[in-house]
């Protein structure tokens, strides 16, 4: 049916069955069609159960073929073993989408079922949700076609999760923190419908401004990578990835048959498609609503407005810990707030306007920061002190929101106790963002940063750029390594390969014979390496395969020696095709370049410390190919030796333009 299929029909259907509809309320069949009509979907609907008769009020149709109506959407909550001829019934009457509840498929190993469900639903013009959800949920039909919560605010965020049971929680915690929700949606086993497809639909959704996605593992992750890339500007991804450890890897193959995959990989991903990665769900869910309600922050000034010292310097450390940059121009801050700060208060970021600050100081100072345009952002944090008076505290800070909620980020943070928690819950009923720790509001704060920042960055950067190489001799090296059974290339064939992209390596040769060695080290010039050649020693070192910085000839004729008689006692089978002579590059730092083939996103290109620390230090970055010059910046950037690479102690900057042309 193409990727760009019409998903319309799923989330705004004309007509929806019900198939598995049950009487008894401890039933799925029963709490999915109540949650139905008591969420007022707009069109028709029909329950279907083989015994008849009526539930909740409506006539029960014994098959769905009964139905004298074109069905939109089909709901499947009956055994396993009889989806299957139920999916048959739905071809019959023409139905455009499946959302299969059922569980017991390829979770549990029955795969050869599931892909023969999914491959007859295609063939008849159908398209698959699961199996193994728990529904669906869409403001825009007013559909909530899940066994969830029944109460679900409509609102900006989208759910996409691979949970069932946190999508459930998702909706609770949703309620009871007055966040709004356009869609939720439980992929489970993702048969065939997934998280791309899902975030085309609601890319384009004008009520969607924001989807939160909780991922266990990702199938077709090119095509995955294609669409986030789509997401325009004015909506933000936020995703939370489990599956990070060996522990929760097996959890989630067991859970929804998903591959993990390996989590340094998805989160270079996130990086290169400005997607935000949370820890956790409360981190993610607080993300969430900041950027549903906020506007993106246009500058890099933000202030700290504060009635206490302490939770002011707090905020500051936050700050600076989730990437937020605060103002630091005393002269412009002094201008701005000398009127209402009392002599013993602090003009500097943070704002410290004392114990003393009432509610009215506090809604003229807040308009003070939010109305100058040298102002970008503003923390709002205040502590409870015996000045405060709950009513007029609140009414300063809604009035505040309201009036400036759409021109730059406003973040409210507030500890006390009865009474502050009050005017917390009181702000959150209204729809107001409010936090009880100033970390969690530097977080998301940073959050906006990050995401302000990638927008920036991806419209001064150019497209991918025309590299050109001879791909045919390199594909001559990788056959010869293929026609003798070899799955990786030695040493020399990779330099071959090198040479042939254009990348410089240094002078070398291999050697058949200890005079081979000789001559080849006094033609390269003196000092020399000597390495081991052979597919069976992948850790030379280890095997006392290399010798370095060889000056002499006496010293290559004993390292000659040593290296082929280590190697040969070390691993008698071995298959030495020789001793590699190499050019020695002066003392600096390693770095290493590599690429791999990711289960989930496929070509993957790697960067971080090189050398013999490279696999305990594992200070590297990922990205899929193809890169732009930005995306390889960012990877050498990012790892976190990258300051050695810009020069430390009096040493030169390292030559990272020159690493950048090799990532590409």
């Amino acid at each position: 049916m193409g990727e760009r299929m019409d998903l319309k029909a799923l989330f705004e259907p004309k007509s929806v069955a019900v198939i598995g509809a049950s009487s008894n309320p401890m039933k799925i069949g029963h709490k999915v069609l109540n949650n139905i009509l008591l969420g007022k979907y707009h069109g028709k609907v029909y329950p279907v159960n083989l015994k008849g008769g009526r539930i909740l009020g409506l006539d029960v149709f014994k098959r769905v073929t009964d139905i004298d109506d074109t069905i939109d959407l089909g709901i499947i909550i009956v055994p396993a073993s009889s989806v299957f001829d139920v999916v048959q019934d739905c071809a019959k009457v023409g139905t455009k989408f499946l959302i299969i509840i059922s569980s017991g498929f390829s979770e549990v190993g029955n795969r050869e079922e599931e892909e023969r469900i999914v491959g007859f639903a295609k063939e008849h013009g159908m398209r698959v949700l699961g199996p193994n959800v728990f529904g669906i949920y869409s403001a825009n039909a007013s559909l909530n076609a899940a066994f969830g919560p029944s109460k679900i605010l409509p609102g900006k965020i989208a759910i996409i999760t691979q949970s069932g049971a946190l999508g459930g929680g998702m909706i609770g915690k949703s309620a009871v923190n007055t966040i709004g929700l356009s869609a939720v949606v439980s992929v489970g086993n993702k048969a065939d419908l997934q998280e791309a497809d899902l975030i085309r639909y609601f890319k384009d959704d004008k009520r969607t401004k924001v989807i939160l996605m909780y991922i266990e593992g990702v199938k077709e992750g090119r095509r995955l990578i294609k669409v986030l890339k789509e997401v325009p500007e004015d909506k933000h991804v936020v995703v939370i990835k489990s599956g990070r450890s060996k522990r929760g890897a097996l959890a989630a193959a067991s859970h929804t048959g998903s591959l993990a995959g390996s989590d340094a990989v998805f989160s270079g991903i996130c990086e290169q498609c400005g997607i935000l990665r949370a820890e956790n769900i409360e981190e993610a869910f607080t993300w969430a609503e900041t950027f549903s309600e906020m506007p993106i922050v246009e500058g890099d000034n933000t202030v700290i407005i504060t009635n206490g010292g302490g939770l002011g310097v707090m905020c500051a450390d936050a700050c600076e810990k989730h990437g937020v940059p605060l103002m630091d121009d005393s002269a412009t801050l002094n201008r701005i707030f000398k009127d209402v700060m009392p002599d013993f208060g602090s003009t500097r970021n943070p704002i410290d306007l004392t114990g003393e600050a009432d509610a009215k100081v506090y809604r003229v100072t807040l308009e003070k920061a939010l109305d100058n345009e040298s102002i970008s952002a503003v923390l709002a944090l205040y502590c409870e002190t015996a000045l405060f008076d709950a009513k007029s505290m609140r009414d300063a800070l809604v009035d505040s929101y309201r009036r400036y909620k759409n021109n730059k980020p406003l973040l409210f943070s507030l500890f006390g106790g009865e009474g502050v928690e009050k005017v917390m819950q009181d702000l959150r009923k209204k729809g107001i963002q409010v936090f009880d720790n100033v970390y969690d509001a530097s977080s998301s704060l940073g959050a906006v940063y990050k995401r302000r920042n990638y927008l920036l960055e991806q419209r001064k950067t150019r497209r991918y750029e025309r590299i050109r190489i001879n791909l045919e001799k390199i594909k001559e090296v990788i056959e010869k390594a293929s026609r003798e059974d070899r799955t990786m290339l030695l040493p020399n064939e990779a330099k071959k390969v090198m040479e042939i992209a254009g990348i410089s390596v240094p002078k070398w040769k291999v050697a058949k014979s200890m005079d081979e060695a000789v001559r080849f080290a006094e033609e390269i010039g003196y000092p020399v390496v000597l390495k081991i050649v052979s597919e069976d020693i992948v850790h030379k070192t280890d095997a006392g395969g290399v010798a370095l910085d060889l000056e002499t000839k006496m010293e290559v004729i004993d390292a000659y020696q040593a290296i082929v008689k280590s190697c040969r006692t070390r691993f008698p089978k071995a298959r030495i095709r020789g001793v590699e002579v190499c050019e020695m590059i002066p003392k600096g730092v390693e770095t290493i370049v590599g690429g791999t083939h990711d289960p989930s996103f496929g070509p993957v290109t790697m960067f971080g410390l090189g050398g013999i620390y490279v696999e305990v230090l594992k200070d590297v970055s990922f990205r899929a190919a193809p890169l732009t010059r930005l995306d390889a910046w960012k990877m050498v950037s990012s790892i976190n030796t990258y300051p050695i690479l810009l020069g430390v102690r009096g040493e030169k900057r390292k030559d990272i333009e020159g690493i950048v042309d090799v990532l590409l």
